[in-house]
Parts: C-alpha cells; sequence; structure tokens
C-alpha cells in the first residue's frame, strides 16, 4: 500500500512540473511546515506540534477562515459519515441494494434508509434496478463497509444524463468556494450537475452538447486544479465555447 501512495505521490509531481510555466497554489509534502501560531487551527490532513500546524499529506495547501487544510492530490476515496456520494446499483439483495461508490468498502442502501413505502414481498428492482444511478449519503462506516441512506432531501434516483469519474481529491476545486465554480459550470453549459464526493459526477443538458460542454469544463479543472486564477480560466474557456457555438 505505500508502494501504491509512493507511486500515485510521483504522478502527481510530475503533474505539478509539467506545468511549471503556470501560476501555482502552493504546495505542500509531509513534514512543511503550513502555518504558525495560534491564530490557526489544523484542518484535514494536518497535525499541530507546539505553534506550527504541519502538513502530513502531500497535496494543496487551504485556508479556510482560521483552519488550514491540505487536499490531496492523489489517492483513493476514503467515506466519510455525511459524505453526498453517487453511487451505481450493482446488486440487489432481500433487504436492500448493493451500490458500487468508487471505495474499498462495500455500500449497502437497506429498504429501511428509503423515503416512502416499499413492500418487500415485490421486485426490488423495480424499485432501484442495475445500473440505476442514485445520490445518498454515508451514515456510517465500519467492518461490514458503507451504510447509506436516502431520507434527505435532495438524495434520489439520477435519470438521464452523463457520469464521469474524477479523483475524489479533486471534488473541492470542481466545487469552488461556496460552489461558486460548479455554479459556472452549471450557468454557461446549461446543464444540472450533482458532485458526489466520492469523484462521481451526474451531469444532464437539454442536448449533448451541453452536456459535453460542462464535461470539459471539469476534466479542464482536474488537470489544472493546483493553478492559480483557475476560475478565470474556467470561465474564459465556457464563454469561448458558447460564443463558438453561436
Amino acid at each position: 500500500m505505500a508502494g501504491e501512495f509512493s507511486s500515485m505521490e510521483a504522478t502527481a509531481k510530475e503533474e505539478v512540473e509539467r506545468e511549471e510555466h503556470e501560476h501555482k497554489r502552493e504546495i505542500a509534502v509531509p513534514g512543511d511546515i503550513i502555518a504558525s501560531g495560534a491564530n490557526f487551527l489544523p484542518g484535514e490532513w494536518t497535525r499541530r506540534e507546539e505553534e506550527n500546524i504541519f502538513a502530513t499529506r502531500f497535496g494543496l495547501i487551504q485556508e479556510e477562515g482560521r483552519i488550514v487544510k491540505i487536499i490531496p492530490l492523489a489517492g483513493v476515496y476514503q467515506p466519510r459519515p455525511g459524505n453526498i456520494v453517487v453511487g451505481e446499483v450493482v446488486d440487489i439483495m432481500f433487504n436492500g441494494w448493493q451500490l458500487d461508490i468508487g471505495s474499498p468498502y462495500s455500500s449497502f442502501l437497506p429498504i429501511s434508509e428509503c423515503r416512502g413505502f416499499i413492500n418487500k414481498r415485490e421486485d426490488l428492482a423495480s424499485y432501484f434496478d442495475f445500473g440505476d444511478v442514485i445520490v445518498a449519503k454515508i451514515i456510517s462506516v465500519g467492518r461490514r463497509g458503507v451504510d447509506l441512506t436516502m431520507r434527505d432531501k435532495g438524495l434520489t434516483n439520477l435519470q438521464g444524463g452523463m457520469i464521469i469519474r474524477i479523483n475524489s481529491n479533486k471534488v473541492p476545486r470542481v466545487i469552488g468556494k461556496k460552489g461558486s465554480m460548479i455554479s459556472i459550470i452549471k450557468e454557461k453549459s446549461g446543464c444540472d450537475i450533482i458532485v458526489g464526493q466520492n469523484g462521481n459526477i451526474w451531469i444532464k443538458g437539454e442536448t449533448v452538447n451541453q452536456e459535453l460542454l460542462a464535461k470539459e469544463a471539469i476534466q479542464l479543472i482536474v488537470s489544472k486544479s493546483f493553478t492559480e486564477g483557475l476560475t478565470e480560466k474556467v470561465e474564459e474557456f465556457l464563454q469561448k465555447h458558447k460564443k463558438a457555438e453561436k
């Protein structure tokens, strides 16, 4: 496993080197001091020692108010309670559905965690069938795997559109601060977009060209996630392609 992560980090470093001509966001490696003083609080992938906050993972430094954290540039999705995920039905059991959410753990949506009445005596495929794409929330992660729910507002079975998959560590950049980046993509492409924290993204537009435009914008963000001025680059990209269509 250690060798696997070393390989992924090496690949991420190569990405950084390929973009040396562009302005970069500040990048840290494990052991770097990324903030000092009592005014800062350690966030994800960091640790505090006395007055200093150190990085524990290779990635981008991000400040959110007083919290300083690292956004990893490589790694697999690690499910956490409260995460909203987009998953595909891969098995139907007698009491629920197994979903693929791109995690090392098996994920299960029980009948009891669905809204509305579901008759257990009926074929559960009439509710959610193999290949159906679902938005769900993680309620627990344990030895048996991941337990999901669809009881909250906005959790539903997605119809039509396309699914793209990105590294889950790039999700914060796709969403942007306070949802700014994804809002631009939705507005300029005219698509409905749901970004799962597991890296699965659902895109649905009135036309295939709209969906492809949104997909290309997201891929641009993923490929240049460590550069500064990315919001402006994405907005310029979308404007350029919108004009070309007219």
